[in-house]
């Protein structure tokens, strides 16, 4: 008997939810077993095929397998797409077919034959449209191959091979020796040893081979502890060996370049005792107390970190080696302090003052009484810092306190600035209490958060404002300078914004400045119009978006259509064309991106698994087409860039070429650069060669006698302070950085020097720069000389939630001061910025980096003009000698769309960037997620895949473009992003788990970090920049944190996290649990989120997160709270998440269960369930340390 199963949508209305019955479509192949849904996309009282929804269905055959998904209406003309299924004669999904859009729709019944519309040349035209997978001749049914789609991948895949080491391997056999005391301050203390090889058949040995031949291998060890990751640069092996204690808790990461050292130093089968050096300059070393929490780490080139925590197993001080001292910006010694309510949200942070150690600080904490729980007291218990507090200050610390935030959840604070009548844009807000006929309230939501300038006593004041459905419709920031910026949100059914007001001031007394937004989109809700309007100027359209039949964004009208975009794809869904070069028209410019096809295979070879090969641009300036070729080494680290003017007489004009080479850490040795005129001739301008201690750069010189690029000026020593920042850069005049608690530049003392007045003796050039406590940039102020005369000049730049001020006080030093009062410059767009000196919009053409490359407006006679052109070295360095175009304007965004700073480095927000060098000033923050590069190193080395949204992790996509709900994990650049977890394999009827990590762009916010308490293993969100901090680090998974943009293998190997306990499971157990630990991601991706999208999170960005995570189709694991794209899993927002592998993957269900409060029933741990079963799974002794 066949049945007919119809999910029911549930529609959360204003109050309460309602199931309904739905009736499906006529359509409806009803003589099939199939699943159909129903997503509205606007209210309705009852079942309506008329209203905007979005209708899928899935087909099953006999043996309840998918075998046809139909998204019903869903392409951009409103045609079905189809996405067919099929297995081999053992069950196995060995092909993976591309979703076809149809001719027509068939109002969801089954299409007979649902491939025939593939070959139309505006869908994949004759290209191949499915992925193999060849799987071995065994019951385990691994995978040996991969071909993944489109014709040139036919004879490309990616390979796999499955063994246990030989001799031939040469693994070293790293062991622990506990010293005479082994617990030294009430933590692990060992000596890291070289010893001798594994003996033959010791480890697991995997390989992965992507289509360009390009190998990383796994050895494990039997604990299924991950031992050694080999790579191969094509000459040399690179390994990162990973090496545990007595208590299989990671204790040392061994660099590739402290490998190097050791068998340089080390006599083969000899014992060797690392020495110092090569411990505190190039390994990893982690430390733990009894609870099995890591209490003490020293990352390369740092010196040490210390972590304490509460009985709860929560993170309450840290301190790094410049807390340590008086080297900070609070001239003391001490730790952040973060302090926690009942519910483990954190409350308020600060600076500490005390010279204790951490063994005396975890004493006090343990002989503590009580919770250590801050609560809320209605009136305030004491005022820090100008801030009247209300919480108990009984938690630990209760003095010597210098406040940095505070966070209040549940009731607004004191002095809230509630909207008029208790209304955003009509919609009722939700209020402390409940008011009559509500029954919702502020409990359990984020309402407000505090933060202090770091270099004064000023606040900024964010409040949050929800409508009754529990949605941030409304914000309110209280800037440091008293004014205001306040945004409220008109979202429709779904919680998509219709309409954004934007009302700003720079003081209170200010004029108010008002920008609106408008949205509108199709049946699918893809934005197709997005308006705004500055004050009360006429409104312009900044984008009309037309997408084709897959999806994807065909072209775009950008400022009221004085300029069509045109984009292209390839097969994998890679960007290949900003308009065409081949055929610029009226567009002012074009840009062609080329991976398997490039036009001189002699110069730069095919690239099949991702990396570019060539990329053509052509602008209006000039109509000349330029190129560059890149190559690569085995770790697709850029090893050159060839610059070519293809419709020249001579072509290969090198005018603009740079060269690499690296060392096995991925510092960059040597640089050579060429520029200053495009010309036939190439002028060297930089023959760089780079000098180490350790990672830390300890000077560079430059041979090529010319002052373009880096300055000739060179061989100076660079100085380090204790947390392995730059301290100064004589070579660029710069005499003296300094930085915060946070490590961000505050100071920059210049060799340059002016006379203020005619009595005054020589007064060096300076920058300061001003925070607040979560790392935002305030204020710049500068202070420079006048032009061939005495005097000075002070800038003071003010950066108000995107509303940038320029101030300038102008002073010959004979009382004749000139100043110009603060004065609104510009706020950005989504398609680029206005321009409020000009009272225009300005718009950007952008590369599939992110690099601005030609910014133009219409002038007041309404004809297009340039504004500027910027064309950059691979690594962002500005070219020059052509189509140098002088724009007037303040707006500095350039590479990557970052504000480059006077000193010629580009501000990432967490760190700046040396673009001449091609490096970072400052060690990574997230330094443990890529352990086999040096922390300095930018991008993995490889600029033309990889940006760095924030200046924390390389973020990258093909083509640097990963569309929201594309699937396109197979297409990166591997050997290095591929995890082969070749125990998830299910036989009959389930199918593999895919043997890729996903490699969408998720959009995250850019704080969630996953934090796992030791034994306990909590895992929560902290917000706080200080307490960015993960208890037991793990190898490969980088500090328990596998990244989803690791597309180039920035996090060495994912998948272990799960394994040190998976063999304690039962067998049933273990599918579940390889599922979700197999491809297990924590996404803290921070990708830049601009325009509606960002603004419509920013209430989830100031949520706390308590132990739930969201498992995508994929199984991909997702903090709890995070907006999360429509592909990926439903009802994120459960107080526990269940997640469904789904479109012919696996068919399991997951909860994933926070741990329960104190004194309440139930595990105090976090833990899941497989299937439904009542079973808790945990084993506090297993999980991840």
């Amino acid at each position: 008997m066949k049945k007919t199963l119809s999910l029911f949508c549930l529609l959360l209305l204003s109050n309460f939810a309602i199931a309904q019955n739905t009736t499906p479509p006529t359509g409806i192949s009803i003589n099939e077993n199939y699943v159909f849904s129903r997503t509205y996309l606007e209210p309705t009282a009852s079942s309506n095929t008329s209203t905007k929804q979005i209708q899928s269905v899935t087909y099953f055959d006999g043996l309840g397998r998918p075998k046809q998904s139909i998204a019903i209406k869903a392409s951009y003309t409103g045609k079905d797409i189809v996405s067919h299924i099929e297995y081999d004669g053992f069950g196995r999904q060995v092909l993976d077919h591309l979703p076809v859009p149809q001719l027509g729709t068939l109002n969801g019944a089954i299409v007979p034959n649902p491939l025939a519309n593939a070959t139309t040349p505006n869908i994949y035209g004759s290209e191949k449209i499915y992925s193999r997978k060849s799987l071995e001749n065994s019951p385990l049914n691994r995978i040996d191959s991969l071909f993944q789609v489109g014709s040139a991948w036919a004879n490309k895949p990616v390979t796999f091979k499955y063994e246990v080491n030989d001799a031939l391997d040469a693994v070293i056999n790293f062991t622990i020796t506990a010293t005479p005391v082994p617990w030294t301050n009430n933590a692990t203390f060992s000596n890291l040893i070289k010893g001798s090889n594994y003996a033959d058949a010791m480890l697991y040995k995997n390989t992965v081979k992507d289509e360009d031949g390009n190998e990383t291998i796994e050895f494990k060890n039997g604990e299924r502890q991950t031992v050694l990751v080999r790579k191969n640069d094509g000459v040399n092996q690179v390994d990162t060996y990973y090496v545990y204690n007595e208590y299989n808790q990671l204790a040392f990461v061994v660099s590739p370049l402290a490998v190097q050292a050791i068998e340089a130093s080390a006599i083969p089968t000899t014992l060797y005792t690392l020495t110092d050096p090569i411990l505190n300059d190039l390994c990893y070393q982690y430390r733990y107390d009894g609870r099995g929490r890591l209490v003490e780490k020293k990352l390369p080139g740092k010196g040490w970190e210390y972590m304490v925590y509460d009985k709860q197993d929560r993170l309450v001080l840290t301190q790094d080696a410049n807390l340590a001292g008086t080297n900070n910006n609070f001239k003391a010694k001490g730790w952040l302090f973060t302090k926690y309510d009942q519910f483990g949200r954190v409350v308020y942070t600060g600076f500490f003052k005390n010279t204790a150690t951490r063994s005396t600080m975890q004493t006090a904490l343990n002989n503590m009484n009580g919770s250590n729980n801050e609560v809320r007291v209605s009136t305030a218990s004491t005022i820090l810092q100008g801030l009247q507090l209300f919480y108990t200050k009984n938690a630990f610390p209760t003095g010597s306190m210098t406040l940095l935030s505070v966070n209040y959840y549940d009731s607004y604070p004191t002095g809230t600035p509630y909207p008029t009548g208790n209304a955003i844009q009509g919609t009722p807000i939700l209020e402390d209490i409940f008011p009559a006929g509500v029954n919702q309230s502020t409990q359990s939501l984020s309402l407000a958060s505090f933060v202090k300038n770091i270099e004064d006593d000023n606040w900024t004041k964010n409040y949050s404002f929800y409508d009754r459905k529990g949605r941030v419709i409304g914000s309110h920031s209280i800037n440091h300078l008293g004014g205001y910026t306040k945004t409220e949100s008109i979202l429709d059914f779904t919680g998509v914004p219709q309409n954004i007001f934007t009302d700003h001031k720079r003081l209170h007394s200010d004029t108010e400045v008002k920008i609106e937004e408008t949205f509108s989109y199709d049946h699918q809700n893809r934005l197709l119009v997005h308006k705004h309007q500055v004050n009360n100027q006429s409104p312009e359209i900044l984008a009309e978006n037309t997408y084709n039949e897959i999806g994807q964004l065909d072209y775009k009208k950008v400022g009221n259509n004085i300029q069509k975009i045109n984009y292209a794809y390839n097969i994998r869904g890679w960007m290949t064309k900003i308009n065409d070069p081949s055929n610029l028209g009226n567009k002012l410019f074009a840009y062609e991106i080329r991976y398997d096809n490039p036009t001189n295979s002699v110069i730069t070879p095919k690239k099949f698994n991702g990396n570019i090969s060539e990329v053509d641009w052509i602008t209006s300036n000039d109509q000349s087409l330029r190129r560059y070729s890149y190559t690569y080494d085995k770790l697709n680290r850029l090893l050159g860039a060839t610059y070519q003017k293809p419709n020249e007489v001579i072509p290969l004009t090198k005018a603009y070429n740079e060269e690499l080479s690296y060392d096995a850490n991925g510092n960059i040795l040597t640089l050579k650069r060429y520029g200053g005129i495009d010309y036939f001739k190439a002028q060297k301008i930089d023959d760089l060669t780079y000098k180490y201690s350790g990672n830390q750069l300890h000077s560079v010189t430059d041979s090529s006698t010319n002052y373009l690029g880096y300055p000739d000026i060179s061989g100076n020593t660079i100085g380090s302070d204790s947390n392995g920042n730059m301290t100064n850069n004589k070579d660029k005049g710069i005499n003296l950085i300094e930085y915060n608690y946070s490590n961000l530049i505050t100071g920059l003392l210049f060799e340059e020097t002016y006379i203020p007045n005619p009595y005054s003796r020589p007064v060096n050039v300076r920058t300061n720069y001003r925070y607040d406590s979560n790392g935002t940039k305030l204020r710049k102020t500068r202070y420079t000389g006048l032009k061939s005369s005495i005097g000075k000049t002070i800038e003071i730049t003010d950066y108000l939630n995107g509303f940038h001020y320029l101030a300038v006080t102008t002073d010959d030093g004979s009382n004749n001061i000139h100043i110009s009062p603060p004065t609104l410059q510009f706020i950005p767009t989504a398609e680029g910025y206005y321009d409020f000196i000009k009272n225009t919009y300005i718009y950007n053409y952008t590369d599939h980096l992110g690099n601005i490359r030609l910014s133009y407006y219409k002038n007041s006679a309404g004809a297009l003009t340039i504004d500027t052109e910027s064309n950059y070295y691979p690594f962002g360095l500005k070219h020059e000698g052509y189509n140098e175009n002088q724009s007037t304007a303040t707006y500095n965004y350039k590479y990557n769309g970052k504000e480059l700073q006077e000193t010629g480095m580009y501000d990432y927000g967490a760190r700046m960037y040396m673009p001449d060098i091609g490096r970072w000033g400052t060690q990574d923050i997230l330094a443990e997620t890529s352990r086999r590069f040096s922390p300095y190193t930018y991008v993995n080395n490889n600029p033309i895949f990889f940006t760095d949204p924030t200046g924390m992790i390389a973020d990258g996509c093909p083509g640097g473009k990963c569309p929201e709900g594309v699937d396109d994990v197979k297409t990166l650049p591997s050997g290095e992003n591929e995890v082969q977890i070749q125990e998830v394999v299910l036989q009959g009827k389930k199918k593999e788990a895919n043997p890729y990590l996903r490699g969408d762009c998720f959009l995250c916010t850019d704080k969630g970090f996953a934090q796992y308490h030791g034994g306990q293993t909590r895992a929560e969100y902290n917000f706080q920049r200080q307490s960015s901090l993960w208890n037991g680090p793990q190898p490969g998974g980088a500090a328990v944190m596998m990244m989803g943009s690791d597309l180039l293998g920035i996090g060495d190997v994912a998948g272990i996290l799960f394994n040190n306990w998976f063999e304690e499971l039962e067998p049933d157990e273990q599918k579940g649990a390889l599922l979700l630990g197999g491809a297990a991601l924590i996404i803290t991706k921070n990708t830049k989120i601009a325009g509606a999208e960002a603004k419509a999170i920013m209430g989830v960005e100031k949520a706390e997160a308590k132990g739930v995570f969201t498992v995508t189709r994929d199984g991909v694991v997702l903090p709890k709270d995070l907006k999360i794209p429509s592909n990926l899993v439903e009802n994120p927002f459960r107080t526990s998440s269940y997640g469904e592998i789904q479109n012919g993957k696996f068919i399991e269900k997951l909860r994933i269960d926070p741990a329960t409060m104190p004194g309440k029933k139930g595990p105090n741990v976090s833990h899941f369930h497989i299937n439904g079963s009542g079973k808790h799974i945990f084993d506090n002794a297993k999980w991840p340390k």
